[in-house]
């Protein structure tokens, strides 16, 4: 199976089809980091312009780099950060997400609780928050988020390091409760 590098540069190349593959590879993924962020609706919307400012850039693409994936999330971010702007109250975007994954909320025992939690994740600085949030929803290393947010793999690190410090106590007192 080609890469995605691969197929990113046979598309450069001319083979328009190859970037059809890296779509369907990744399309899942991409979709679900905007739901999470603004919304299903909104997603759906958004996904089609991840798609257009990928193929635009893909020119860009450095191929020796085999996923797609922290890429894609960059430009997925970049596509966001254009949405909540444009909206007339930025702060109803992060309301209208959605986590898909119910059985993480199975576990929480009160919606009490996950006020708690929510809460504190929008309490932390954006920068703590998009790396915490790359590594727990996206499943993505320090160095893939590192990628996806232009910045160095230590500040990745410290970024994550102060965003669980910051959510322990509120984890540590649902568990409490």
């Amino acid at each position: 199976m080609e890469t995605d590098g691969a197929l990113i540069e046979q598309s450069v190349r001319g083979r328009a089809d190859a970037f059809v593959e890296v779509v369907r590879r990744h399309e899942v993924a991409v979709h679900g980091f905007l739901a999470r962020r603004a919304g299903q609706q909104a997603a759906d919307d958004l996904l089609g312009e991840v798609w257009v400012r990928a193929f635009a850039a893909r020119g860009g693409y450095d191929p020796g780099y085999a996923g797609a994936r922290p890429w894609l999330y960059g430009i997925a971010r970049n596509v966001l950060r254009a949405y909540w702007r444009s909206r007339p109250d930025p702060s109803t975007a992060a309301e209208e997400a959605v986590d898909p994954w119910d059985d993480v909320v199975d576990r929480l025992d009160s919606a009490a609780q996950a006020r708690e939690l929510t809460s504190a994740l929008r309490a932390l600085p954006a920068p703590e928050r998009d790396v915490l949030l790359l590594v727990a929803w996206e499943q993505l290393s320090p160095a893939e988020v590192a990628a996806v947010l232009g910045v160095p793999q230590g500040t990745v690190r410290s970024r994550l390091h102060r965003a669980r410090a910051a959510l322990r106590p509120v984890l540590a007192s649902s568990r409490e409760n």
